[in-house]
């Protein structure tokens, strides 16, 4: 198998550890290299330093190479041609072979905004899928990734989000309640216990 580089890209702290974080580590465990593009510390949810290293603490448990982070401000994100520009100059950088970023129909402006700016800025990457989090809506998925044996260490990336544990806006459901249900309920579909599934924007398949 070729070894790749894998981006993900996220607008705050722990939503790529949701939305794909099983994904991840199952790419990292068959060599392929992780990078993560955080557009925002999270400064809307917690103490943004807190947060960095909260993801630093997440990356290790994944075994991601490196994060980038993009410098903006919680929910100030913009859909303009510098979003785009930090993009793309990441994936010029990295050279990724796949790309997972969060879903356009979204309640959380930063995570419709990112999107929007993705759509453009990886127009010339071959595969693009979109991931799902607590706030997306209308979530059509045509992809599923089986993740029972990454399940608990997805859980570990989350749990290492210490201070965004139980800030789900739902009564006494922390977030790793949520991701387990989520990942259940999508195994399901995928005809397996656990799995994480994705809306395609482009998918490749070689034969």
């Amino acid at each position: 198998m070729i070894k790749t580089n894998i981006l993900a890209i996220g607008a705050h702290p722990d939503d790529i550890e949701f939305g794909c974080g099983g994904t991840l580590v199952k790419f990292g465990d068959k060599g392929h290299r992780l990078f993560m593009l955080v557009m925002t510390s999270g400064g809307s949810g917690g103490i943004p330093e807190t947060r960095k290293k909260e993801q630093e603490d997440a990356q290790a448990v994944m075994g991601v190479e490196k994060v980038f982070w993009g410098g903006y401000e919680d929910t100030m994100l913009e859909i303009n041609k510098d979003t785009i520009m930090t993009i793309e100059n990441i994936i010029k950088e990295i050279n990724p072979s796949f790309i997972f970023c969060s879903y356009p129909d979204d309640t959380h402006q930063d995570h419709r905004h990112l999107a929007r700016a993705a759509i453009s800025a990886t127009r010339y990457v071959r595969n693009v899928l979109f991931y799902e989090g607590p706030t997306t809506q209308n979530f059509n998925p045509h992809v599923f990734v089986d993740i029972s044996e990454m399940l608990e260490k997805k859980m570990d990336a989350l749990k290492a989000h210490k201070s965004q544990v139980m800030r789900t806006n739902i009564a006494d459901l922390s977030i790793l309640e949520l991701a387990r249900s989520a990942a259940n309920f999508r195994g399901i579909q995928g005809r397996v216990k656990y799995a994480e599934a994705f809306h395609s924007q482009r998918l490749f398949i070689n034969i």
